[in-house]
């Protein structure tokens, strides 16, 4: 079924119901909210199908989709996926050149996008060469259509392509964080599966009010029948956010779920507690991307009496996985991951497999399940696990296991699971400092030890070599920013590391001005980077 179904289904049901509503700055600090109702959203996706159809827009075509969050962001997105198309999202955040060779990669044969990319498509004309449908939200020059060029004669009624289940309707691009951005193909039973996954996690119903920091979000929650208010913040650099205007639209519109990368509610969360504010109407802060350290987790404590911060675990390959909640953290689990035992993400949720088996970097086909409390490979099987990577079947046969018929994807993570089948998590498989078979260093364990000096902002486990020789190290981003290693921090580092079996042969660190991280979430440390560049003062 197509996924665009839900949407039909929710307006008739609740036709007046509001949907997408946009965050409109008004004078001073007050907010306009315009908004359409269901009814609405429905008539008005329908027009858009009308409009792709007449300009030439197919079911099948990959669909090149640029457009800034707005009303009509959404409703352009389903729009699509009633034409039976398949919009192709890429993360402009992820820098040009990335953006370029991802759209190289996935040979785009339509376009519907802000005027900008139009013009960057003119001087970059070997990246779009397959584009054969042209559309811009703004009126432009040549051959390219006005998608508002008489819209409201359109019909507001639209028979919805009858996609299957297997059939493909979207490609999402991963950041790229730890390898080459990759287009991951979605299909309208996975977009089911994870709608549901999700409705079922949060027991969320058409009566909740959502505020996404990442626009996708709002797709999975406008199919639930809920209310998706676009705040006033860039998608793109979440950790540039006004955390006075999140919080002003979370009030005035009594949101109940907020979701979206931790560098958003790291600053939320400290603008709230400076300023005696409370969110009394929301039930959950859902936080995604990297993981989440227990001080974001206790300042919310403090800021959410009717709620929870929760840490779903998931890829852009397989999300979601698992389900952890702040208070489960707080109760007991923080102790152990300050003691060296990894994250915990929390139990694995309903229709879904995890197992753990042995960290290899060879494609697999078949694997041997590694008993409770080993640290290995984590694999997940399950309807939200994607079948394949766009055109990179190389990439595919590395990510994914098919024995007898079932899928698993490789989630490019190690850890394990314990003996009440909690799962935790130790790092990115890359990230591993493997020195020989008996000496495996994990960055998350490393890290949580050394993060509880009192200077310490963050921390990152690198890879170093000398003389032929692999060993660990340590870069710290301090609180005070200051880049200096004196003798006292440096013997208290070594006094901290001779606490723990983990950390004890641990005696190179360095002091980095300001962590490089991801584009996406604005959150995940670029260990390879730094590694690098702590490299180069061994080379010196």
């Amino acid at each position: 079924m197509n996924i665009a179904q839900r949407i039909r289904s929710v307006a008739e049901q609740f036709p007046e119901k509001r949907s997408v509503v946009f965050s409109k700055r008004a004078k001073g600090q007050n907010y306009e909210y315009p908004y359409y109702s269901f009814k609405e959203f429905e008539e008005r996706s329908n027009q858009f199908a009308n409009r792709f159809i007449k300009l030439g827009i197919r079911p099948g075509m990959r669909t090149l989709l640029f457009v800034k969050p707005c009303l009509d962001f959404s409703v352009i997105t389903f729009a699509l996926f009633k034409v039976g198309a398949v919009p192709v999202l890429i993360d402009p955040g992820m820098g040009f050149k990335n953006l370029l060779s991802c759209i190289r990669q996935v040979r785009p044969e339509a376009m519907v996008s802000i005027g900008l990319v139009h013009w960057i498509r003119r001087f970059k004309k070997s990246y779009f060469k397959n584009i054969l449908v042209k559309i811009s939200l703004q009126n432009v020059w040549g051959n390219t259509a006005w998608l508002y060029k008489n819209l409201e004669e359109e019909s507001k009624h639209f028979e919805i392509y009858p996609a299957k289940m297997e059939d493909f309707s979207a490609i999402l691009f991963t950041s790229g964080g730890t390898g080459i951005p990759k287009g991951v193909l979605y299909t309208h039973g996975i977009l089911h599966a994870q709608t549901d996954a999700l409705k079922s996690m949060f027991n969320l119903d058409e009566n909740q009010i959502d505020v996404p920091g990442f626009p996708l979000f709002a797709l999975f929650t406008l199919a639930m029948g809920m209310t998706s208010v676009i705040p006033d913040m860039d998608p793109t650099r979440p950790a540039q956010c006004d955390p006075a205007k999140i919080v002003k639209n979370i009030i005035d519109q009594g949101a109940s779920f907020v979701a979206g990368s931790p560098s958003i509610w790291a600053k939320v969360g400290h603008y709230c507690l400076e300023n005696r504010l409370a969110l009394p109407t929301v039930k959950y802060v859902v936080m995604f991307g990297a993981p989440v350290r227990a001080e974001i987790h206790e300042m919310f404590q403090n800021i959410l009496p009717q709620g929870d911060t929760y840490t779903p675990y998931g890829a852009t390959e397989c999300l979601p996985v698992s389900l952890m909640s702040g208070k489960e953290i707080l109760q007991g689990k923080k102790r152990q991951t300050e003691q060296g035992a990894g994250t915990c993400i929390g139990h694995v949720i309903q229709n879904t497999e995890v197992k753990i088996i042995k960290s290899s970097d060879i494609p697999l086909v078949c694997f041997e399940e590694l008993p409770p409390n080993e640290i290995g490979e984590i694999i997940v099987s399950g309807p939200q696990v994607t079948p394949a990577y766009f055109d990179m079947s190389h990439e595919t046969e590395k990510a994914k296991i098919l024995i007898d018929g079932k899928l698993w994807h490789r989630m490019g993570d190690v850890g394990y699971l314990d003996d009440d089948k909690n799962l935790w998590f130790m790092g990115r498989k890359t990230h591993q400092v493997i020195v020989d078979q008996k000496s495996v260093f994990y960055p998350i364990r490393i890290e949580a030890i050394f993060n509880q000096h009192p200077l310490i902002k963050r921390s990152a486990l690198v890879k170093l070599t000398h003389g032929g020789s692999v060993f660990p190290g340590l870069v710290i981003e301090r609180k005070d920013q200051s880049t200096s290693l004196d003798d006292k921090f440096r013997s208290e580092l070594l006094s901290l590391a001779s606490t723990s079996p983990h950390t004890n042969v641990i005696n190179h660190f360095f002091v980095h001005p300001s962590f490089p991280v991801d584009v996406r979430h604005n959150i995940k440390i670029d260990r390879v980077r730094l590694s690098h560049w702590a490299q180069s003062f061994l080379k010196n």
